[in-house]
């Protein structure tokens, strides 16, 4: 993808979304020298609209950080919630005691539960079983949130499915791609506003923006009255009077 002015991107970032701190920003950095070199988006419309919906998406599952996290909450609230032994953990593949907080959510989209870490570990050649913790890795966990979106490895919905060519966008339907329709709305919402937010960053943006600067109409300077007619009155000599 095209490179983005970051100052354009900031500036527009704090008006759609409030206050920057200085992690936030070291986060979003870091996601936009992600964004840079991922060739998985090009620079149509679609990918755009793509981008946005994953960058409010991780904006949600991150808590507004913008940085890979760990699921908030004990091992006992893990386990009980994900054990092998509850429905949850079932869906999830969990099938050995401690399952449920091993595989606990983690990363920009939480991937949570062993099926999930096999299933990422095994598309990107990383064993994720013998190392969970290597899912919430910044550059790891982008490639799973990514890749994974545009994918369906979470649920089998994919981003191409919601948000296509020449047609409005479902950005809140797209949330079945990591968790039915939870917060749908609010993510959806968020989405419009990070495709504001790419969008005033993009080179032709930025070039349109200094084009109309450039060719703003130069101010005129206040005509001063009769200033001519003066001097030519004040310079020209009196007539002589013959007697």
């Amino acid at each position: 993808m095209q490179s983005f002015n970051r100052k354009k991107f900031f500036e527009t970032y704090r008006n759609r979304f409030g206050k920057l701190t200085q992690p936030l920003v070291d986060a979003l950095d870091f996601l936009i020298d992600q964004i840079e070199q991922d060739d998985r988006f090009g620079d149509s419309e679609k990918d755009r609209r793509q981008l946005a919906y994953c960058l409010a998406t991780f904006k949600w599952e991150t808590a507004h950080t913008m940085a890979p996290i760990d699921e908030f909450g004990t091992e006992e609230r893990f386990n009980r919630l994900y054990g092998p032994g509850t429905a949850v953990g079932k869906v999830l593949g969990n099938t050995q005691p401690g399952d449920g907080a091993r595989f606990k959510g983690r990363g920009y989209v939480q991937l949570t539960g062993r099926n999930n870490y096999k299933r990422a570990g095994s598309f990107l050649n990383v064993d994720l079983i013998s190392d969970p913790p290597l899912a919430k890795n910044p550059e790891l966990a982008y490639r799973i949130a990514v890749q994974g979106m545009k994918e369906g490895w979470f649920t089998g919905k994919r981003l191409d499915q919601f948000i296509k060519d020449n047609v409005a966008p479902e950005y809140e339907k797209a949330r079945a791609i990591i968790n039915g329709s939870d917060k749908a709305q609010t993510i959806a919402d968020m989405a419009r506003r990070f495709d504001e937010v790419l969008l005033s960053a993009l080179p032709a943006a930025v070039s349109l923006t200094r084009g109309a600067q450039l060719r703003a109409p130069a101010k005129r300077a206040p005509r001063r009255k009769n200033s001519a007619t003066t001097n030519v009155k004040q310079l020209r000599s009196p007539r002589k009077v013959e007697g």
